[in-house]
């Protein structure tokens, strides 16, 4: 790895955590290393370490050295064959990443997974899922008047192509080509506009006869989907690797896994602070840090039980349902990649002038 890159993900123990989210979406690594005054490599980090903290309760302007991990592998650049015991380190602990450190420990490169690939480990084709992706398409849209009395909400055009098409061509590009999409408002339109182009997905529509809400059309899905599925809003597009988002529901045992992206907000305001009834100070302009719900769920097939059919239900009443079952299963996957919500207007203005180009399409 080059220097200039090495130091793009070189963080100081005391940086808040969500300037580190910042770096990991900016480099596009999945790995920071934290180095003391000196420039001696003390700990590493990973998105993982990060969001493990976030459900733990750190907070986001908590510090580095709170969710560091001090314990890591590493190899110094004095040793032999240093590309051959990366080799076996990496395949034994699973490592996506080896830092290499001078005599004084302080990283001079780092081995990655994809270098390893590229000199001879038999790289994997690309993963491709079973896992049904279920996109709710059946709302009228009417935040988005007068628009949406023409065109139907999915079909609103997103620079080259419908909104629809951008959030399935990621899911196409990531393996996922099991589509079902509930519709109901303008349904022939937008069974027209897949009749009419040819594109790569296996899609199945699901009529919603009423309007069901942002949860209860999905009650219909009740005898065809076996397995664990996906559920996304059809307005929001989220940039981020659905592999490793179900291996983490998965892996933690949950029956819905809400995805949050993190969202820094200012008050423009000055915020005044009272303390035993009098005036204490002005905290001008506050900046406050939420997980804010993206619209796409990971789902194990028994909430089904818990919608009942053919009944309007909210998502945000069945998500409760499932919390207060033995366990409260329900967990929140944090996440900072990019996220475009057109579910509104001023949302649809800012995604049109950042969307083109950010995320690949």
């Amino acid at each position: 790895m080059k220097i200039a890159k090495l130091k793009d993900i070189s963080v100081s123990p005391s940086d808040p955590i969500k300037e580190l989210m910042q770096k990991l979406t900016v480099t596009a690594e999945k790995i920071l290393l934290i180095l003391d005054q000196s420039g001696k490599l003390i700990g590493t980090i990973t998105d993982g370490d990060i969001r493990r903290g976030i459900i733990d309760g750190r907070k986001f302007t908590d510090t580095a050295d709170t969710v560091m991990q001090t314990s890591f592998i590493f190899l110094k650049d004095s040793e032999s064959d240093i590309e051959g015991k990366a080799k076996k380190l990496m395949s034994k602990y699973a490592l996506s990443h080896l830092p290499i450190v001078d005599i004084d420990g302080k990283p001079i490169d780092i081995i990655s997974l994809v270098d390893l690939l590229e000199v001879g480990i038999k790289s994997q084709d690309k993963p491709l899922f079973e896992t049904p992706v279920v996109i709710m398409a059946g709302g009228k849209g009417t935040r988005l008047e007068p628009f949406t009395n023409i065109l139907p909400k999915p079909l609103i055009p997103l620079h080259d192509k419908p909104i629809i098409e951008h959030i399935m061509d990621r899911y196409y590009k990531q393996g996922f080509n099991n589509f079902y999409m509930v519709v109901n408002y303008k349904k022939e339109i937008i069974k027209g506009y897949f009749s009419e182009n040819e594109l790569p997905y296996k899609i199945q529509f699901i009529d919603e006869s009423e309007y069901l809400g942002s949860a209860g059309g999905i009650s219909l899905l009740k005898n065809r989907i076996k397995e664990t599925f996906i559920i996304t809003n059809c307005d929001t597009v989220l940039d981020g690797n659905c592999g490793d988002i179900l291996s983490w529901h998965k892996g933690r045992g949950h029956l819905f896994t809400i995805i949050g992206s993190h969202r820094e907000m200012v008050l423009p305001y000055g915020v005044l602070e009272v303390k035993d009834g009098a005036f204490d100070m002005i905290n001008e302009k506050p900046k406050y840090d939420f997980l804010i719900n993206t619209g796409t769920y990971i789902v194990e097939p028994e909430v089904f039980e818990l919608i009942p059919e053919k009944q309007p239900l909210a998502m945000d009443v069945l998500i409760t349902k499932v919390s207060k079952m033995e366990g409260n299963r329900v967990g929140v996957y944090p996440y900072w990649g990019e996220w475009f919500d057109i579910g509104q207007w001023d949302e649809y203005r800012k995604s049109l002038e950042s969307f083109e180009g950010k995320m690949g399409f």
